[in-house]
């Protein structure tokens, strides 16, 4: 039993402080135009709906991003303007590692990663289903 409750405290405490460490480089990438925010902030969501209820509420309720991880956190939801900044964002950080003359295999690797993401960016949704009106 005791393992157990051991067990359970260290996930709890682990995700916690995942949570926090996501939402702390979430609020850098605010800052830094060159690092992702919302995706920091799903990962932070992620950890807090298994660790603390509280701040998962926070996140989903605060005024700047709450609207966007609510839609993820129900539908799986990538608005447009999400899906366009991420593919430019891919494309400017693979422009700028080209003109640092790699070797032609990470070329073709982040090419790879970056087409798989932008493939899994692509196949969700944009907009949340339509209310079913019941008549």
């Amino acid at each position: 039993m005791a393992n157990k409750v051991t067990a359970l405290f260290n996930r709890c405490f682990w995700l916690h402080v995942a949570g926090i460490s996501f939402v702390g480089l979430g609020f850098v990438g605010i800052v830094l135009p060159v690092m992702p925010t919302t995706v920091f902030f799903i990962l932070a969501l992620a950890c807090f709906t298994r660790s603390n209820p509280r701040l998962a509420n926070w996140l989903l309720n605060h005024n700047k991003f709450g609207p966007t991880l609510q839609q993820w956190h129900d539908y799986r939801v990538i608005p447009v303007k999400g899906k366009c900044y991420a593919g430019l964002g891919m494309l400017l950080g693979f422009i700028i590692l080209t003109y640092n003359a790699p070797p032609l295999w990470v070329l073709i690797c982040v090419a790879l990663c970056e087409l798989m993401v932008m493939a899994y960016i692509c196949s969700k949704p944009s907009h949340p289903p339509a209310a079913i009106n019941p008549k």
